[in-house]
């Protein structure tokens, strides 16, 4: 009970530190350097240039509308997730725009363009990884896909570039090019923070030696096994496979291994990007061989 206290607690403050890079990031490196960029933001700097609307009330009355309509379709759930960034961040951006030393960190918009992407990347990444969304323009997808069955990531990237669009209008060719760009990079740190922590190495290894080798995964490395049982291609004889996951910390230390057993030993490594189940994604369970053979696992 405690630990899920705690979890939730920690998920909560994850998702305001997340909301408050985000922020940030707008403040410091888009907002000053007058970059075009997707989302919320970006239709807030659209509707600022065309109805002189400040940015920060745009969102918030956004997000508010959003909300409800999120709520309604996706559910109540839905609605808690998302209800901590959908207010936090338009108070937080509005906080962040009366302090004027922020708009003075930088004048390179390459520079503004890397560090923005960056921030907002990272940001909203954190932000998923906490169970929650930032609300905004992430719901009319996901409402379109319950409704109509639109694909989520077309949808996002439609809405994205239709913002693009609307600010291209009033923006010189560099704005452009850089506003193009800042998507890219937050996009591309949005996926690897995502990522981060989840992406784990699935080893093959086809070995004489078998048995030895897959005591070895089971008592150095702590990591569980599976044999497969194939045939080689040539002569058409029986060959066990040991197939096993690690870290990529691990990768190292296996390879070595394996080469002290059995230089000769055949092996394919490949990524996975994500792992569920006992000693990854919960806590490894120990079972000696007369339980794990009366449970039939």
């Amino acid at each position: 009970m405690n630990e899920s206290i705690s979890k939730k607690v920690l998920n909560i403050i994850t998702i305001l530190i997340g909301n408050a890079i985000y922020a940030l990031g707008v403040v410091v490196f888009i907002l000053p350097n007058d970059l075009i960029t997707g989302g919320t933001t970006g239709l807030g700097i659209a509707f600022e240039h065309y109805f002189n609307i400040p940015i920060s009330m745009f969102v918030f009355c956004f997000n508010a509308v959003m909300f409800v309509l999120g709520a309604v379709v996706l559910g109540k759930m839905f609605a808690l997730t998302t209800l901590i960034s959908s207010f936090f961040y338009p108070i937080i951006l509005g906080v962040f725009e009366r302090i004027p030393q922020l708009a003075n960190v930088t004048s390179d918009r390459m520079l503004a363009t890397v560090c923005g992407g960056l921030m907002i990347g990272f940001a909203i990444g954190i932000v998923i990884r906490a169970g929650a969304s930032t609300g905004g323009m992430d719901i009319p997808p996901l409402v379109l896909n319950k409704k109509f069955g639109f694909p989520v990531s077309v949808m996002l990237y439609l809405f994205d570039f239709t913002i693009l669009i609307l600010q291209m209008l009033f923006s010189d060719k560099e704005q452009i090019i850089y506003g193009i760009l800042l998507v890219l990079i937050y996009t591309v740190v949005l996926d690897k923070v995502l990522l981060t922590g989840h992406v784990q190495t699935q080893v093959k290894i086809v070995s004489k030696k078998h048995k030895e080798i897959n005591q070895m995964i089971v008592q150095k490395l702590d990591r569980g096994s599976t044999i497969l049982y194939g045939e080689t291609g040539y002569l058409h004889t029986d060959q066990p496979v040991i197939m096993t996951v690690i870290t990529n910390r691990e990768l190292t230390k296996l390879n070595q291994e394996v080469n002290k057993i059995d230089p000769e030993a055949f092996m394919i490594i490949s990524r996975v990007n994500e792992v569920k189940g006992h000693g990854f994604s919960s806590g490894k369970i120990y079972r000696n061989k007369k339980t794990a053979a009366v449970s039939g696992k």
